[in-house]
């Protein structure tokens, strides 16, 4: 008998929750083989068996939280699939019994309990499967190693016999959402929230309460990054295959100017500050069950391209909710970007222990005064720093954002730094 348990998971996180069992009992697994999908406050990691045999019990369901070392399901060794466990004979009738109550219950006969192993996939893929009420063992894999991945779940194409079926079960549910909510006396839905949403949600209020956090303004030009934009991103695009967008500027300009203003680069730790001499850079981003923070490392190391290389990589592994602990792990500061959907100005809130957050904005052309006679149309933006005001002054805060309007009105400057 082995069983099947939650390892360590990273050093922050010591629970999660079971978000879909990969397996069922009865089924045969190998050694490697992905067994349950496992929501964590920051990502959804898949557990794999550690060795081969007959699974035999599920201790868990779907939406229990499990801690590390939690024994969630047990497996016996060098025991077919249907089979009688090779292991002591006075268990070997229940195990089958509980194989054919599972068979019994699922309307399935026998013979197929083989099949009942589920493909190989990214939780991405499985959730993408979900939401579209696709069978992933329909989906073709056009990975090596056959791995089902988000892009194969959207090219798979139904017949139209099993068109049909979906559009029943999405149907179904609708009159209970016109139910009548007792609390409110009139149709409601109610949703319960992912554990990520609650972690954010707890975490954002956490914040707020433990941390004097105060929000400074200013405002940017951006004709000049905008012309060395245009002028240079063909050549940009030819030579390194990645385009050129805005992040890599701000990135630049963040990084130099927290090398002037270094306990914006700090955290508090008790009754100590901690300065930190290096700068990775925290990206926000809206991934589908909500907002993540991946880090590019090193950000002080990284020329344009790496930096816009390592965003669009961080990005499209967030959107495919692909990201590991270790993309969210250990930033010194952040930078998040409202204007990406229209935001005209806002207050970012600090990510915690980070003591400094810069918000962009939308770039919306204003009537700007050049001198006493003079007025033009410029391309500007409203950029925010919420900062943690017990160790970091008014004075600091507000230089710290000049230097970073500055750096980017001459965007030149941001060159020669590499």
């Amino acid at each position: 008998m082995i069983e099947i348990k939650v390892p360590e998971l990273a050093e922050s996180i010591t629970e999660g929750t079971i978000s879909q069992w990969l397996i069922n009992i009865g089924d045969k697994v190998t050694k490697g083989d992905s067994v349950v999908e496992l929501e964590t406050d920051k990502v959804n990691i898949e557990l794999n068996a550690e060795y081969s045999g007959v699974v035999t019990k599920l201790l868990k369901e779907t939406g229990d939280i499990v801690e590390v070392g939690d024994v969630i399901a047990i497996i016996e060794e060098n025991t077919a699939a249907g089979a009688t466990p090779a292991v002591p004979t006075a268990a070997a009738p229940e195990k089958t019994e509980e194989v054919k109550t599972v068979n019994q219950h699922s309307n399935q006969p026998e013979p197929e309990l083989p099949k009942a192993a589920s493909p190989i996939a990214s939780p991405a893929a499985r959730k993408l499967a979900r939401e579209l009420g696709i069978d992933l063992t329909q989906v073709s894999s056009r990975d090596p190693l056959g791995r089902i991945r988000p892009d194969d779940v959207k090219a798979y194409t139904p017949t139209p016999a099993v068109k049909e079926e979906p559009k029943v079960e999405k149907s179904s549910p609708k009159p209970a959402v016109q139910q009548i909510d007792e609390e409110f006396d009139k149709p409601v839905e109610r949703v319960k929230m992912s554990r990520r949403r609650q972690t954010i949600a707890k975490r954002l209020v956490e914040v707020q309460h433990t941390a004097a956090m105060l929000t400074t303004f200013n405002e940017v030009d951006m004709s000049a990054v905008m012309d060395l934009r245009n002028k240079r991103k063909d050549a940009f695009f030819e030579k390194h295959g990645v385009r050129l967008g805005f992040m890599s500027f701000f990135t630049k300009a963040v990084v130099s100017a927290l090398k002037q203003f270094p306990l914006l680069n700090a955290e508090i730790q008790g009754d100590e500050l901690i300065l930190k001499k290096f700068y990775d850079i925290g990206i926000a981003v809206a991934a589908p069950e909500g907002l993540v923070v991946p880090v590019v490392r090193g950000a002080n190391q990284k020329n344009f391209a790496e930096i816009e290389q390592e965003i669009s990589n961080l990005g499209k592994k967030a959107r495919d909710n692909a990201l590991t602990l270790n993309d969210l792990q250990g930033g010194t500061f952040t930078i998040t970007n409202g204007g990406v959907f229209g935001s005209l100005m806002s207050t970012p809130i600090l990510n915690s222990p980070q003591v400094g957050i810069l918000g962009m904005h939308k770039i919306q052309t204003r009537p700007i005064a050049i001198d006493n006679e003079r007025m033009e149309n410029r391309p500007m933006m409203y950029i925010a720093l919420s900062y943690d005001h017990r160790i970091v002054d008014g004075k600091e805060a507000v230089s710290f954002l000049v230097a970073v309007k500055e750096l980017l009105e001459d965007p030149h400057s941001l060159l020669l730094e590499g």
